[in-house]
């Protein structure tokens, strides 16, 4: 039996093409998983993230941080969870230790009610991230004005020294 070339053609494309059926489904529920425990595995680095423009001093602290309201001191400005609320010349200008911007922004913070008991203690508690540069008075603002606010559980944030 003698065939045509468009039969031949034809017989040809039958035999190269493969019927895959593939399930995606358990593929999906992989990614599913996968991505599940990256996004639940992603924030046990480190407690407290610092910025670029704060450069920390070194410390031979054992503790890790605990997550708290972070206050960030750089030369510029501070920050409180990334909202800038008063600029260092301002704050350094100020003959009173209180920093108004930086009061106001507290206090509203401080009004957030803990949605678990064990939580109600971390509430008042807050995290200074300092530039190792800033001078002391301007710290002492910052603290002073962080304890006008209830918040006297202060913390300051290092960087670990590595012993040789």
């Amino acid at each position: 039996m003698k065939l045509t070339p468009l039969q031949k053609r034809a017989e040809r494309k039958g035999r190269n093409q493969t019927m895959v059926d593939m399930n995606l489904v358990s593929l999906i529920d992989v990614f599913t998983i996968l991505i599940f425990f990256l996004l639940s595995s992603a924030g046990v680095e480190s407690a407290v993230h610092t910025s670029k423009a704060v450069s920390l001093p070194l410390s031979t602290a054992e503790k890790s941080p605990r997550e708290t309201l972070v206050l960030v001191v750089s030369a510029d400005e501070i920050l409180v969870e990334g909202r800038k609320v008063a600029g260092v010349a301002d704050a350094m200008a100020l003959k009173d230790d209180l920093i108004p911007g930086l009061q106001a922004e507290l206090e509203l913070l401080a009004q957030r009610q803990a949605v678990r008991a064990e939580n109600k203690d971390a509430a008042k508690a807050i995290t200074i991230l300092g530039d190792k540069d800033i001078p002391y008075s301007l710290l002492r603002k910052v603290m002073f004005t962080a304890a006008k606010a209830n918040f006297a559980d202060v913390s300051f944030a290092v960087q670990r020294k590595h012993e040789l």
